[in-house]
């Protein structure tokens, strides 16, 4: 038996009940089979049994009390993947789908993501299952407070350094940040994401959603093509979507549709993302908001029917699995020429291959959405260095490192025979670093 099919196998059998972690994994495996066979020391070393093993799981009960007086219990975990080339670091996630499966799915994901952005980064991911969605302030911080006062054991500014993801944003690393320094006693870059009067960088708010724009704007200049005049369509409405939107308004682009998880709305003439930063933003309503507040637009309840709306270009941008086979197939028939991935997995590995057969330039989440963590880790730096930064200096940075992404990957591809085959060259590409690393340190 070849030895990606045997490591994949054992991790189906040790790891069951895992779909969001064995679908990760057999993306990701199947595509190292070529630098496996060309490196037979990486089957001697146990190479690939290690990677996909995490080097610590912590998982915890959170104890808080709602506004009712009433004692709510949920989950946490930290999942510390891979430490070879740096601290553990990645998001946090807050939302009621969270379970082992999705954490470890994204930490192993989160180890190649970060080895692209050239910085010094390892892979890790958590969250927990509490739902922020209609909880009050106080609700919000005596959960993030319960929380941390467990996870503070586990990381630190050269240990373990965790970021936001879905649910939490600079409200949620505030309480969590402040725990953390009550109870440890020091003022460290132990959080990114964080406030700007207390250590934290510019364009981090923006850096997912630009970062996956410059990486599709240079895709698109490799071709002698530009954004300008393009059709766009954005899933999610969060910060992702909400920058990605912006950066792509700002190239020439018309976006003409955003969903939330009630629904999609469609503004022929062009999103008025001022209406939509309103809703999300501020106001923290429903994106179906919009339909009332700008005359010609529509909203429609449910999700999937965005992927029916003709674009030249697709970024999902809301959740894993959005993008089915059957919505890759309506994609590709309304004419769909490039798909680059501002969530997490969010196409289906079906998905992908209708893509990839159609001649679609698709660009995967691991290298299309690594602009925030690649702006979390020059906040680090910023930390390390009681640095700051300004805006023009972090997105040049933050472009230069998309930039450096997309032509790694595509160099990637090249080498190893699958000229275009982005998946193959983001997982090659990120890989490798990693693999020369973990041999360089023995059999840890």
């Amino acid at each position: 038996m070849k030895y990606v099919e045997r490591v994949l196998k054992n991790l189906k059998k040790q790891n069951p009940n895992e779909p969001e972690f064995h679908q990760a994994a057999t993306e990701i495996l199947t595509t190292l089979a070529p630098v496996v066979e060309k490196h037979p020391e990486y089957e001697a070393a146990g190479l690939l049994e290690r990677f996909v093993e995490p080097e610590r799981v912590v998982m915890f009960r959170v104890p808080w009390v709602d506004d009712k007086g009433r004692v709510q219990v949920n989950k946490g975990y930290r999942v510390q993947f891979n430490s070879a080339i740096g601290p553990y670091k990645g998001g946090l996630r807050f939302h009621p789908s969270v379970n082992l499966s999705i954490i470890k799915f994204l930490g192993l994901e989160q180890i190649l993501k970060n080895s692209l952005t050239g910085l010094p980064i390892g892979g890790g991911k958590g969250g927990s299952n509490f739902d922020p969605k209609g909880k009050s302030d106080r609700e919000i911080m005596a959960f993030c407070q319960s929380f941390m006062t467990e996870l503070f054991r586990h990381i630190g500014a050269d240990t373990d350094v965790p970021a936001g993801d879905i649910g939490v944003g600079g409200r949620e690393i505030g309480f969590l940040f402040g725990q953390y320094k009550r109870i440890r006693d020091e003022h460290v870059g132990v959080l990114t994401g964080r406030g700007l009067t207390y250590g934290g960088s510019l364009v981090r708010t923006e850096a997912t959603g630009y970062g996956l724009v410059y990486i599709t704007e240079e895709a698109l200049k490799m071709r002698g093509d530009s954004f300008k005049g393009k059709t766009v369509v954005i899933s999610g409405s969060g910060n992702v979507a909400i920058y990605a939107c912006e950066k792509a308004q700002s190239l020439g682009a018309k976006v003409v549709a955003m969903y939330d998880s009630n629904g999609y709305i469609y503004d022929a003439n062009g999103i008025k993302l001022d209406v939509i930063k309103d809703i999300k933003e501020v106001r923290r309503a429903r994106i179906k908001e919009y339909a009332n507040l700008v005359p010609g637009s529509t909203y429609t309840e449910g999700c999937k029917g965005i992927w029916t709306i003709p674009c030249d270009i697709a970024l999902p941008c809301a959740t894993q699995n959005e993008i089915d086979e059957a919505s890759a197939q309506t994609l590709v028939k309304n004419g769909v020429k490039y798909v680059a991935e501002g969530a997490n997995m969010p196409s289906t590995l079906e998905a992908i291959d209708v893509f990839q057969k159609a001649g679609v330039v698709f660009l995967p989440a691991k290298a299309a959405n690594a602009g925030g963590v690649a702006t979390s880790a020059l906040e680090m730096a910023q930390s390390s260095g009681r640095m700051f930064w300004s805006f023009e200096e972090v997105d040049a940075k933050l472009k230069n490192i998309m930039v450096n992404i997309y032509h790694n990957i595509d160099n990637a591809a090249k080498e190893y025979g699958y000229e275009g085959n982005y998946v193959m060259g983001a997982n090659i590409a990120g890989f490798v670093k990693v693999a020369t690393a973990m041999m360089a340190h023995g059999i840890v």
